[in-house]
């Protein structure tokens, strides 16, 4: 077994770090402010507290709550993987271990609320005119963050990657 410090292992007090923000302003959320309300900040953009029963899109949403133990055992899974690939990884990584960590971080926010609460909390909301960007939370963000950063390292070390294929 590998000492913790020298793989991507090092980064975790990150995912922990986004999972306590994400709950903290999820839960800042539903104590101010009204569900499906719309609080203007600015022209583009709102808080309003909607209740995801769904994944992306609330796709699956209007199910009979099947979706919500389906959704939480997929991303356990997912989660377990990543901290494997992880584990793998040297503490030398830091681009890829960071947006691992941070994809972790996200994954294990909305994991919670899927199965404390049955919905995940989301509350920031985009638009443009009357076009919305469907609302999401610090963990969809953070998810989000973590998939362009492994895009970029993809890319960065892409002559690292493909190194031992001939």
């Amino acid at each position: 077994m590998k000492p913790v410090m020298q793989t991507g292992w090092r980064l975790l007090w990150l995912s922990a770090l986004v999972v306590l923000f994400d709950q903290w302003t999820k839960t800042v959320a539903s104590s101010h402010l009204a569900l499906y309300i719309p609080q203007k900040v600015t022209s583009f953009f709102n808080l309003t507290l909607m209740h995801n029963e769904g994944v992306a899109f609330s796709i699956l949403a209007n199910q009979s709550g099947w979706q919500r133990y389906f959704i939480a055992v997929v991303a356990s899974l997912i989660v377990i993987w990543l901290l494997y690939w992880l584990y793998q990884n040297k503490s030398s990584q830091r681009l890829q271990n960071t947006a691992l960590v941070l994809v972790i971080g996200g994954a294990i926010g909305n994991i919670w609320d899927r199965i404390v609460l049955g919905y995940v909390v989301d509350f920031i909301e985009l638009h443009y005119q009357q076009y919305y960007w469907p609302a999401f939370n610090l963990a969809d963000s953070a998810i989000c963050l973590g998939a362009v950063l492994l895009i970029i390292d993809a890319i960065k070390n892409r002559h690292e990657n493909t190194a031992g294929q001939s």
